[in-house]
């Protein structure tokens, strides 16, 4: 695609930010390594567009042989409809130098129909934007669009049986939003064009916008000049917050003159703390923590996977379904550590297997420590309300969860090394520093989700014997961790 051209994506991106416009344009290069993440969410996306196209079958499929030749797929597009094809997958489409490549075009008794797929299950304000200039650039092709609508998933269809495709999908008309939005396209267009085609940079600072509304991928660069540690890492400070303190010149935290900034009690903290050098530990609440921990006790950590498309009976889509957990036991304080683990089989509803065993594994006394109490009691729900013959046991284990993030979060125990941060990713190496992550070949849930995801797809590539091990040694280390932990506060 020429370079002064814009598609839909460089429309919206310039919108979100001129600067990311212009870099992108003429210094791709400096684009952030996109993460190992994003791949999943792509593949995700182009599965679901597909996927889409079943509610129109039998459509003539417009696709170029790759993306560097979108222009054939414009002839292709007019040489379907001379042709008289009524439905066309990836339509695409050219005027004023803007190419706008549609999902699913469609001719009916009432004429042109235009459907663009998101995978996400509502109807956001970009994607009003996004399907405006789609029909900015249909409409002026000659094509007289009746209606613009977008297709997304239904996230209450519960799977029962075969996938319902039309159960799946919600199809909603965007076009009077777009008629609304449409009588500023021209000018957007020609000032975008005409950012391109600037001789410099543009000259925009950093601001709410670099995340609004997606993450940009230029801020390796422009945010080179915010130091890996600054007032943007203050825990629960709103953005608007975080960029009026920067804007004053604020931008590390020993800038901060806590009589003029109004800061939560926790935030003071984390401020003193990190000008200071110095840690809070409050003794008497942490022992009061620990002497209520009732044996033998259990240390538990899941892990889900949620997909869009729903592949088990009895889930919804994006609904995070169990696959995996780790659970370390200690009868006694003086008690040696046992470990037990479950790691599902891809092929079949991990849910069964998992709620067994870990019913199993966890008998019936003793507090369970989790990191985080909201993520397994609520994943923990979501199985009684699927599996309601277990309602009991379930129940049961629930009601014998405890938090080991609460003298984090309450900043009971806080380092400087913590950074405002209570996670285990944070609070680990700062108490327990010979443990880390690091070392591992899945270092986070969402790799972990996203690994065993693919098993589920049949997409995996590599050894999946080994992955299953890289699995089972990552959920260990966070069960672990939690014991190291709590053996560290008990020492205060």
């Amino acid at each position: 695609m020429g370079k002064n051209r814009l598609s839909k994506s460089t429309f919206i991106r310039g919108l979100q930010c001129e600067k990311s416009l212009y870099l992108y344009k003429h210094h791709y290069k400096l684009k952030d390594p996109a993460p190992s993440s994003l791949q999943a969410v792509f593949d995700q996306g182009t599965n679901i567009g597909v996927l889409a196209q079943q509610l129109f079958p039998n459509g003539a499929d417009a696709s170029p042989e790759n993306h560097f030749k979108m222009v054939e797929s414009v002839t292709k597009t007019l040489d379907f409809i001379s042709q008289g094809e009524t439905i066309i997958y990836e339509a695409t489409f050219l005027y004023n130098d803007v190419l706008a490549a549609l999902d699913i075009l469609v001719k009916d008794q009432e004429g042109w129909k235009a459907y663009e797929v998101k995978s996400s299950t509502k109807v956001t304000e970009t994607y009003i934007k996004d399907a405006a200039i789609q029909y900015y650039t249909i409409s002026n092709s000659g094509i007289d669009l009746k209606d613009i609508s977008i297709v997304h998933i239904n996230n209450q269809y519960t799977k029962d049986g075969e996938l319902d495709i039309n159960q799946l999908f919600n199809i909603e008309s965007v076009y009077d939003k777009v008629l609304a939005f449409l009588p500023r396209i021209p000018n957007e267009v020609k000032r975008l064009k005409n950012v391109i085609e600037s001789s410099g940079i543009p000259k925009i600072d950093i601001g709410p916008h670099c995340s609004e509304p997606y993450d940009c991928d230029f801020k390796g660069t422009c945010w080179k000049h915010i130091p890996d540690y600054s007032v943007f890492d203050i825990s629960r400070l709103n953005t608007d917050r975080k960029f009026d303190l920067y804007n004053k010149g604020v931008i590390t935290l020993n800038q901060i003159d806590l009589g003029e900034e109004s800061l939560n009690p926790n935030q003071v903290l984390q401020v003193q703390s990190e000008i200071n050098g110095t840690s809070y530990i409050d003794n008497i609440k942490i022992r009061k923590f620990a002497e209520g921990l009732n044996y033998p006790l259990y240390f538990l950590d899941f892990e889900t996977v949620g997909t869009a498309v729903p592949v088990y009976d009895g889930s919804r889509p994006y609904q995070q379904l169990v696959f995996q957990y780790s659970l370390h036991k200690q009868e006694t304080l003086i008690s040696s550590i046992e470990h037990k683990e479950y790691l599902a089989n891809p092929s079949q509803d991990p849910r069964i297997g998992f709620i067994e065993q870990l019913i199993e594994d966890c008998s019936n006394s003793g507090d369970i420590l989790v990191y985080n109490i909201g993520f397994e009691r609520g994943k923990l729900n979501d199985l009684i309300e699927i599996f309601p013959e277990y309602s009991n046991k379930l129940e049961g284990i629930i009601n014998r969860l405890k938090d080991l993030m609460i003298p984090f979060q309450q900043k009971w125990y806080y380092t400087p090394e913590m950074r405002g941060s209570y996670s285990i990713k944070a609070v680990l190496p700062a108490l327990v520093p010979e443990l880390s992550y690091n070392d591992l070949d899945i270092k986070d849930g969402g790799t972990a989700s996203n690994t065993f995801l693919s098993m589920i797809n049949g997409t995996f590539q590599g050894n999946i014997e080994e992955a299953r091990r890289q699995l089972l040694e990552y959920c260990k280390l966070d069960t672990f961790a939690m014991v190291k932990i709590l053996e560290k506060i008990r020492m205060v």
